[in-house]
């Protein structure tokens, strides 16, 4: 009776009252779940890359391997899984552009430098089409991030400084810039204006490219095509005509 009640109490205390399950059950039950999140957020970037947003939620469960319902139980709707992939891809090019501007100190080779990280990691397909601001108002009425002008004392910007070329980035990028389903794009915006406001001030870009111009370059240099090494050369080259195409010419 005494070995038939201490058997009894170490299986208790090794279970989970609640569910049966031992410790290193729900151990390796947290490990399975956690795989099972990072085959479906890298199957869901590698979908929505190469088809956009508007593939369905069946065809990154059958590139993550999983079931549906898995994708469903982590994410419960598109819009959820969408919202993570978009924030997610929108800090990486932040990232890329705070360190083009503070490791750059010339203002083309910073633009350029994130520029080129932007295409090459992809992260530019992925960007949320608000987020880019494209719009079809007319010429003249596209906000544009204007040059910094000293004011008359020479002690601080008149408007039209960096400040002002923030605010008309975001503005360009429609009235939901800084919030795309919940996805904040303000720091993005900010410090790509300054990249663009740095690079037109020191006359080495066209004076009237505009934030969403940029971004619009990162979205449209990186085709999906089935083979990496052929995709790697296409990118590359679209994004040399696109650069050259960013320049201001005589």
């Amino acid at each position: 009776m005494q070995v038939q009640s201490s058997r009894l109490s170490a299986n208790v205390t090794g279970s989970d009252t609640s569910g049966g399950l031992s410790t290193n059950g729900r151990s390796a039950l947290r490990v399975d779940a956690q795989r099972n999140l990072e085959h479906v957020l890298r199957a869901a970037r590698e979908v929505f890359g190469e088809l956009g947003y508007g593939a369905p939620m069946e065809d990154v469960a059958r590139r993550a391997r999983v079931g549906v319902g898995t994708v469903y139980r982590r994410f419960p709707s598109k819009e959820v899984l969408v919202k993570r992939i978009a924030e997610a891809e929108t800090a990486r090019l932040t990232e890329q552009a705070r360190a083009a501007l503070q490791q750059e100190d010339e203002p083309w080779a910073a633009l350029a430098r994130f520029l080129r990280a932007s295409v090459d990691s992809g992260a530019g397909r992925l960007l949320p089409p608000q987020v880019l601001g494209v719009t079809a108002k007319a010429p003249e009425e596209e906000p544009r991030v204007p040059q910094q002008r000293p004011s008359p004392d020479g002690s601080a910007p008149q408007a039209g400084g960096p400040g002002e070329a923030v605010a008309g980035a975001a503005e360009g990028a429609g009235a939901e810039s800084a919030s795309v389903g919940g996805t904040d794009a303000a720091a993005l915006l900010d410090v790509v204006g300054q990249l663009v406001a740095r690079a037109r001030d020191a006359g080495s870009l066209r004076a009237d490219v505009s934030v969403s111009d940029v971004l619009l370059v990162i979205a449209t240099a990186a085709p999906s095509l089935p083979d990496p090494e052929q995709q790697a050369v296409a990118s590359a080259r679209l994004l040399d005509i696109l650069l050259d195409g960013l320049r201001p010419h005589a």
